[in-house]
């Protein structure tokens, strides 16, 4: 009996991967993952130039710094601003010609359509250098410092800003930030809190600010970066509260806990590439002057792909301007 023939499908030899592709095909099948659509800008704010471990921007820097990132497709900015003025109370950083409302009305005066994200925090307000008040005890003062950060949103809103980011990570700040917008006529501007990992990669942002805890005063309410679980339920708990979306820092610790969020949220997700970062991940070329970001580029596009909605960085610019 004749040997049969077993027929199988043929296979190709040719090379169909666009791996392997002429450059002309991969730019074809595989177009840019990272664009300056996905980063925002961050401007530590101060009265008056200074030499600080961070670059710094003054008011009257801010419409020609935030013109250039119109002019290159950046959408937002991301505004700190200081205080030299201190208290143990906050107050000062709810004054209409306080600095951040200040900056925010430079901002939306330059570029209308910019939009401007703001962090409603206590640590440039008071003398502790914390995120949170502290009572008569030593103890934080988590009535008291929900109260304020409400109040601090509204006032950023009055000034113009789209979206307000408590920061103190003291649980039941985000639901009476979200009231008190609501109740004082601002239902469209969002809130976004930040969730934060320990780490000593603020160190920068610190000390350019003054807000580097006073001795023996810890960030309390900040996560322990073995707990991801921690992070991941304290994130769904804010948006519970209200939340329209979640600031995560920092970026490069971050990757496990957004894909995880992704997977279980729909709300937008902003990895925040932190002081350390910046000052890590990028440096000055001495032959040209440019700031080399080629690492942060490969971070922002690995956070993308692991569902960022877009990142925040220092060096959203040097960015911007090589990608476009």
């Amino acid at each position: 009996m004749p040997a049969t023939t077993e027929h199988r499908p043929r296979t190709s030899t040719r090379a169909t991967s666009p791996l392997r592709s002429r450059p002309a095909v991969r730019r074809l099948l595989e177009p840019q993952i990272l664009t300056p659509a996905d980063l925002s800008m961050v401007l530590l704010v101060t009265e008056e130039p200074a030499d600080r471990p961070m670059p710094t921007v003054t008011l009257a820097e801010i419409p020609a710094v935030v013109r250039d990132a119109a002019r290159l497709g950046i959408p937002s900015v991301k505004l700190f601003a200081e205080s030299a003025e201190r208290d143990a109370t906050g107050e000062i950083s709810l004054a209409p010609d306080s600095l951040m409302a200040r900056a925010v009305h430079a901002c939306k005066d330059t570029v209308p359509d910019l939009a401007v994200m703001t962090e409603t925090c206590l640590c440039s307000y008071t003398a502790d250098g914390v995120c949170y008040l502290i009572d008569h005890h030593g103890r934080p003062d988590a009535p008291a410092t929900i109260e304020i950060t409400a109040r601090q949103a509204v006032a950023h809103a009055e000034a113009g800003a789209d979206i307000v980011g408590p920061a103190s990570m003291v649980l039941g700040t985000v639901g009476d930030a979200r009231r008190a917008l609501d109740q004082s006529g601002h239902e469209g501007v969002s809130v976004m809190p930040h969730v934060i990992f320990w780490s000593s990669l603020y160190d920068g942002f610190r000390l350019t600010m003054g807000a580097t805890p006073k001795a023996g005063i810890n960030r309390e309410f900040q996560i322990n970066p073995a707990r991801a679980d921690q992070f991941v339920d304290t994130a769904l708990r804010m948006e519970t509260a209200g939340a329209d979306m979640i600031l995560l820092e920092p970026a490069q610790f971050t990757a496990d806990v957004l894909a995880t969020l992704r997977g279980v949220t729909r709300a937008p997700l902003f990895p925040f590439s932190v002081s350390g970062e910046y000052t890590s991940l990028t440096r000055v070329e001495p032959e040209t002057g440019r700031r080399d970001v080629r690492l942060l580029v490969e971070l922002f596009t690995m956070l993308k792909r692991a569902g960022a909605s877009g990142s925040i960085t220092y060096a959203a610019l040097d960015i911007a301007r090589q990608l476009t």
